[in-house]
């Protein structure tokens, strides 16, 4: 029986040489110490085969091993799970003295940079914000405009057609025939009226300053006694705050249904004072936006009395202030999300 109990210590040792994972281990333990199945166990299933007189040695002799194979998995599962960790440690260990890895900061869009601005600014004169619905009917986008089927403008705004009377609006000017007339959704409202109405607009156009959907952000006021010098003075205050302190606004006569008299608008050239230079094309104002008195026929349309009260109205393209300010020569740049470009432009 020594010589049995010696051959499965030897046998043990053996097999654990060779083992270098914990979870092996934990298997050759089981085999040996499992107290249904272990092999060491089983050695006690053999004392009804002795004589009573054998017994007390024999169960001496095996509870020794089971002691020893205890000791002995307990020091060898420490010393594998401690090579483990070591190993483990290792492959985790950070270079200090390698270049930590740079991370690009991000930016806001110019578009949504201007947006923000332009919004701060008109807020801050009392404006309230309303935005309407891109899929529009032919009756807020155009006919309530003043722009009916057979009228010519309607071809210097061809836009796409979801059905002969939904069309994606080609002005942000249909939201405030919304808020003045009322809708399903938003009630009608009387005078006095400040709102802005910005987002985004389609139009059946495009080259190196134009686009087929681009950002427009449109104003309006309606109350009595509003004139021209209101709006003039209300634009003088935008430009100063956009483009700079000793920036100038001037008028020119134009054409819009919606509006009469109408009237385009420029700035004095913020880059090179009004002396002339590429941006301003040596004339030294910039056209920046278009902007008149509400149509007596279009405050009609929306039930307001024109006898009682007057307004203007004013529209311009985000992406047009952006590439002003900014000096971004294509229109293209603000759409393709090209990093390289985006990345230049911070708060």
């Amino acid at each position: 029986m020594e010589e049995q109990i010696k051959a499965m210590r030897q046998k043990i040792e053996a097999a654990a040489a060779a083992i270098t994972d914990s979870k092996e281990m934990y298997q050759l333990r089981k085999q040996y110490l499992d107290n249904k199945a272990g092999q060491i166990s089983a050695l006690m299933k053999n004392m009804r085969d002795l004589a009573p007189e054998e017994r007390p040695a024999f169960g001496k002799i095996v509870n020794e091993l089971k002691t020893w194979a205890l000791d002995f998995f307990t020091a060898q599962d420490a010393r594998l799970k401690a090579a483990e960790l070591a190993k483990k440690n290792a492959a985790e260990q950070i270079d200090v003295t390698m270049p930590a890895p740079v991370r690009s900061c991000g930016a806001l869009h110019p578009n949504t940079l201007i947006a923000n601005e332009l919004i701060g600014i008109f807020s801050g004169m009392g404006f309230e914000i309303y935005e309407g619905p891109e899929i529009e009917t032919d009756y807020y986008n155009f006919t309530a405009l003043n722009t009916p089927q057979d009228h010519p403008a309607r071809d210097m705004q061809d836009t796409f057609y979801v059905s002969p009377e939904l069309l994606l609006r080609t002005q942000t000017s249909s939201g405030q025939i919304r808020y003045m007339k009322g809708d399903d959704k938003t009630p009608k409202h009387e005078p006095p009226i400040k709102i802005l109405s910005p987002g985004k607009v389609f139009r059946s156009d495009d080259d190196a300053t134009h686009s087929p959907m681009f950002s427009q952000m449109e104003g309006l006021v309606v109350d009595k006694g509003i004139t021209l010098c209101d709006l003039q003075g209300m634009l003088d205050e935008f430009a100063r705050n956009v483009f700079g302190e000793g920036v100038k606004t001037r008028l020119r006569p134009s054409y819009f249904p919606f509006t009469e008299p109408s009237v385009e608008v420029d700035v004095s050239c913020f880059e090179c004072g009004g002396k002339g230079c590429r941006l301003c094309k040596d004339t030294g104002w910039i056209e920046v936006l278009g902007a008149g008195m509400v149509n007596r026929k279009v405050l009609e349309n929306c039930g307001i009395d024109p006898d009682v009260y007057t307004g203007f109205a004013f529209g311009m393209g985000i992406e047009r202030i952006a590439m002003l300010k900014y000096g971004i020569p294509n229109i293209k740049m603000l759409f393709e999300s090209d990093v390289r470009v985006l990345s230049q432009f911070h708060e």
